[in-house]
C-alpha cells in the first residue's frame, strides 16, 4: 500500500455526515443543504443537445491530447477572457483538456513532486482538499498560508520564510478564493511569479469560481493574464486550471482544461498518457460548444447576484455577512463554535452548512477556519430566501 495513505484526513463532507449523526431535524421544515458546492441550475441545452448528438463517437478511443477543435476553442477562449494576444496560447503546446480540476489538480502534483529534494507544496488555509491530499500523497509536505479577514482573507507571501521557498515545488492559488470568495489582483499574481522564477517552483492556479463575480465590469484576474501583462509571456512554470462545473453548470459532465508553461504540459502530458484519463469524445464536442458561448454564463452571474442581494440583506439583519467578490460562496463568521453552530443549526432549522475548521487545519498556532461556516448559494433563489430566514431566526436564538 502507498505509505502516506494514512496520512489523508477524512473529508469535509464524511466528518459533516459524522456532525449529524444522530440528530433529528425538525420534519417541518424542508431540509435546505448549503454545504456541497454543486451548481443547481439548469444544465444549458447547448451542452445536452451537443452531447446527445455525437452519442454515436462514443465507438471511438478518445486521445489524452483531446479533439485540436476543442483545443483551439479553450485557446481562444483563454486569450478572448483574458485579453491576450490572438497568438500567445499555442493549442498544439499550450492546453490539455482534463475530466474536471479535481482530476487534474491532483494529478498534477504526482507528475510534479521530486520526493527525493524533501520539498513543500504550499496551499492557502482553508483550501480545497484535494491540495494537501494530493501534495501528501505525492510524498510532499504541505505548508499552509492563512487567509483572515486582517489581510482580506488573502495568503501573506511575504511572510513565507526563504528556507519555505527554496523547498517548495509547488504552490497552489485558489483566485477566487474556495471558501472566500477572495481574488488575487495583478501585483500579488506579479509577486509570486517573481518568486517562482527565483526559487523554481510551479505556480498551480485554481481559477474554477473565475466566471461567477459579483461586477461585470470587473472579472477576476487570472494567472495567465498578470503574466502576460508583465511580459511574462512564455508563462514559465505557470499553470492554469479551469472548469466547466461551475462556469457552465455541468459538474457531471467532468470536463476541464489546463493550460500555460508549455514544457510542463509536455511532461504532464506524458504523465496523463499512462494515467488513462481520456475525455470522451462526446463530452469533448459538448465541451466545444460550452466555451463558445458566453450568454449561459452572464445568465448564470445574474442568478447568484439575485441569490446574493437577497440573502445578506436578509442575514445583515443580524450578522456581518459580505458577499465576496466572486465563487458562489457566503463565509459566514458565527458568533460560537462553528462546529456547535452547523450542528444546532441543523438540529433546529434542517439547514446544512460546513464548518470552517473541517476546511483548514491548525498552523503555526493558528486555525483560520474556525469560527466561521460555509454557505454554499447553490439552490434555487426562493429556497435561498428561506435559509437566509431560518439562519435569521437561528441566530436571533444565540444572542
Amino acid at each position: 500500500m502507498n505509505p502516506y495513505l494514512p496520512q489523508l484526513h477524512p473529508y469535509p463532507f464524511e466528518k459533516l455526515v459524522q456532525l449529524k449523526q444522530g440528530i433529528a431535524p425538525p420534519i417541518d421544515k424542508a431540509h435546505i443543504a448549503l454545504s456541497i458546492g454543486e451548481p443547481k441550475h439548469p444544465t444549458p441545452a447547448l451542452i445536452t443537445d451537443t452531447l446527445v448528438a455525437n452519442m454515436a463517437t462514443l465507438g471511438k478511443y478518445p486521445t489524452t491530447k483531446g479533439l485540436p477543435e476543442l483545443r483551439e476553442a479553450i485557446s481562444a477562449w483563454i486569450t478572448k477572457r483574458f485579453q491576450l494576444a490572438a497568438d500567445s496560447i499555442n493549442p498544439e503546446t499550450q492546453v490539455l483538456p482534463v475530466n474536471g480540476t479535481r482530476e487534474a489538480l491532483f494529478a498534477f502534483a504526482q507528475c510534479i513532486i521530486d520526493v527525493t529534494e524533501k520539498p513543500y507544496v504550499l496551499m492557502p488555509n482553508p483550501f480545497y482538499q484535494i491540495y494537501e491530499g494530493a501534495a501528501l500523497l505525492a510524498g510532499a509536505e504541505p505548508y499552509y498560508l492563512h487567509t483572515v479577514a486582517d489581510n482580506q482573507y488573502l495568503p501573506d507571501f511575504s511572510a513565507v520564510p526563504a528556507s519555505v521557498w527554496r523547498r517548495c515545488q509547488l504552490l497552489y492559488i485558489c483566485s477566487p478564493g474556495n471558501p472566500t470568495g477572495a481574488v488575487l489582483a495583478q501585483a500579488e499574481h506579479e509577486r509570486l511569479i517573481e518568486l517562482a522564477l527565483q526559487y523554481d517552483f510551479v505556480i498551480a492556479s485554481d481559477e474554477c469560481y473565475s466566471e461567477i463575480y459579483a461586477d461585470e465590469s470587473r472579472p477576476p484576474q487570472g494567472l495567465l493574464q498578470s503574466a502576460y501583462a508583465m511580459g511574462h509571456t512564455d508563462f514559465k512554470n505557470c499553470v492554469i486550471f479551469h472548469s466547466l462545473s461551475k462556469r457552465s453548470n455541468a459538474p457531471g459532465l467532468r470536463s476541464g482544461f489546463v493550460a500555460g508553461d508549455a514544457q510542463i504540459l509536455q511532461k504532464f502530458l506524458q504523465y496523463r498518457t499512462y494515467h488513462g484519463c481520456a475525455m470522451p469524445v462526446p463530452t469533448q464536442y459538448a465541451s466545444i460548444a460550452a466555451w463558445q458561448d458566453e450568454e449561459h454564463v452572464r445568465e448564470n452571474r445574474d442568478f447568484y447576484r439575485e441569490k446574493f442581494a437577497a440573502v445578506t440583506q436578509i442575514l445583515a439583519e443580524v450578522c456581518v455577512v459580505r458577499q465576496p467578490e466572486a465563487s458562489f460562496y457566503l463565509w459566514l463568521q458565527t458568533m460560537v463554535d462553528d462546529t456547535e453552530f452547523a450542528q444546532k443549526l441543523f438540529a433546529q432549522e434542517n439547514i446544512t452548512v460546513l464548518p470552517g475548521s473541517f476546511l483548514s487545519r491548525e498552523f503555526l498556532g493558528i486555525n483560520p477556519g474556525k469560527n466561521h461556516v460555509r454557505m454554499a448559494l447553490v439552490a434555487p433563489l426562493a429556497e435561498c430566501i428561506e435559509a437566509a430566514q431560518r439562519i435569521k431566526h437561528f441566530i436571533n436564538t444565540l444572542v
